[in-house]
């Protein structure tokens, strides 16, 4: 009878613990979430959790999340999209399709070649739909405009869905 009490305790204190951790969010208007970065090889998305303020708007949460990728891991991961690119604008229509607008910098410094191109893509695919339920798929644009590739490599004419496939 001693073990079921203590183990009945243990649930009631985690759910309590879980419980205390969702009202500090809610209260604090912060949000954790999952910001994909590139691993050491520069191979794959590598998770990195990170509190942002959240936006009841999912618009605005998405700008946050843009802007939380173009500042860079904290540490021990590789960036995915130029330091020097800007979010110029992000908006969600209807139909789920997130639309991200960047500067010319996310091409004119980004490092190249196929693989990297493929992490930026779904760096910011990723980090979007996996926490933005909102948002079904997106497409990446460039000053304004529909780019034909980023650098050379992956085409940018169709939004994109999420890629489990690339994080490990």
């Amino acid at each position: 009878m001693g073990r079921k009490r203590i183990f009945v305790f243990l649930v009631l204190a985690l759910v309590a613990a879980v419980g205390v951790c969702l009202l500090f969010n809610i209260f604090s208007g912060k949000s954790v979430v999952s910001l994909y970065f590139a691993d050491a090889d520069n191979a794959f998305l590598i998770s990195e959790q990170r509190s942002l303020s959240r936006s009841s708007d999912p618009a605005q949460f998405g700008r946050v999340i843009i802007e939380s990728l173009i500042e860079g891991p904290g540490g021990g991961l590789g960036r995915t999209i130029p330091g020097e690119a800007v979010l110029r604008a992000f908006y969600i229509a209807k139909d789920g399709t997130a639309y991200a607008d960047f500067t010319a910098a996310l091409r004119e410094r980004h490092p190249g070649g196929s693989s990297s191109e493929l992490l930026t893509v779904y760096s910011i695919v990723n980090s979007l739909i996996m926490n933005i339920p909102e948002i079904k798929r997106v497409k990446i644009l460039i000053e304004g405009r529909e780019s034909l590739t980023l650098v050379g490599h992956i085409d940018l004419r169709s939004p994109f869905k999420a890629n489990s496939l690339l994080v490990r």
